[in-house]
């Protein structure tokens, strides 16, 4: 799959999937399915299956902030490229970019820089300046330049009964919470690891490169990896989870904890303010696996939360805790399937 920033290397024409995607949940799968399943006339042109989104996310423009992803751009292209996508196209998200009017946008962008012969978005999709169209707008628009548009109607969920609370502020039915970024990161908050994962369709996960630690763990006798995970990456609730690790070719089953270390000294830096804060820390523990992982990359696939993080009066009493999490861990992992 080719990533692209500048419109004059783009393949055309393209069948293209439109929007943020964060998180690539499972309304936005349905979204990049419509460009994969090209219609008759896109296949006869050669149309090149086709992602669009914004580079940077346009929150983090207009609010000059960091915005935290669910999917940070390495996630998102190794996810995309699964799929089969022939390629991904970041459109610079700038001031120019967020003037375009929506009729400048289809016009500009999709019909005369990407030519676009079919367009999918999502049904609550918004673009242009001030997001002024909506998806009914583009495919209006779309239509007056001959280009086909879908839009794909908004998707609930049918939550199993007692699996977790799912009061979800970002849903009109609590019962059958909207497949949304905004509702994955409300339940990965509440630390509903598997609502989380149902929404998305598969595991959240965390990334990162194995880095020296504090080494406390050792001397506990439970050794973690110390990942040092993308800054712009969004944490779930800080405590205490089950996870399954993939290092290179091997599942591999662990616990992992993700905060501040409330029981020993964590690590502080400083803000943009002055002001020192904790970095937060994610630290895994691999079940009956010994080895050294050190500048190894490990992908944590979070299946189940365990507790919340809490401070332990002694490293003796962190160690008893650490021993019931291990079991606890084990437990939940070969109910849900995955070996140990």
């Amino acid at each position: 799959m080719q990533v692209i920033s500048d419109l004059a290397t783009v393949l055309t024409p393209t069948t293209i999937a439109l929007g943020n995607f964060d998180g690539i949940h499972r309304g936005h799968d349905l979204v990049i399915a419509a460009a994969l399943n090209k219609s008759e006339a896109s296949s006869e042109l050669h149309a090149h299956s086709t992602l669009v989104t914004f580079h940077p996310h346009p929150r983090q423009f207009f609010s000059g902030a960091a915005h935290n992803l669910l999917t940070p751009l390495p996630e998102k292209i190794s996810y995309l490229e699964s799929l089969g996508l022939e390629q991904l196209v970041l459109l610079p998200f700038d001031q120019e970019m967020a003037a375009l009017t929506p009729a400048d946008f289809v016009e500009k962008i999709l019909v005369q820089s990407l030519k676009a012969v079919q367009v999918s978005v999502g049904a609550n999709f918004h673009f242009g300046r001030d997001r002024a169209g909506n998806a009914q707008d583009l495919r209006y628009l779309a239509i007056n330049h001959q280009v086909q548009a879908q839009i794909i109607p908004l998707q609930n969920l049918i939550i199993p009964p007692n699996l977790e609370p799912h009061d979800d502020p970002h849903s009109s039915n609590h019962e059958y919470p909207r497949i949304s970024s905004s509702s994955i990161r409300h339940h990965l908050t509440l630390g509903n690891i598997r609502t989380a994962n149902l929404l998305l369709g598969r595991a959240y996960t965390l990334t990162g490169i194995v880095i020296q630690g504090q080494q406390i763990g050792r001397t506990l006798g439970f050794p973690t990896a110390n990942l040092q995970i993308p800054p712009e990456k969004f944490l779930p609730k800080y405590g205490v989870y089950a996870v399954i690790v993939v290092l290179e070719d091997q599942r591999l089953p662990g616990v992992m904890n993700v905060g501040g270390r409330p029981t020993t000294k964590s690590t502080k830096s400083t803000n943009q303010d002055g002001n020192l804060e904790k970095i937060p820390t994610v630290e895994v523990h691999l079940l009956n696996w010994q080895g050294d992982l050190y500048g190894k990359t490990l992908t944590v696939e979070i299946q189940a939360f365990l507790r919340p993080e809490q401070k332990f009066p002694s490293l003796e009493a962190l160690k008893f805790q650490i021993a019931q999490d291990a079991e606890a861990a084990q437990v939940i992992l070969e109910k849900l399937g995955e070996s140990i």
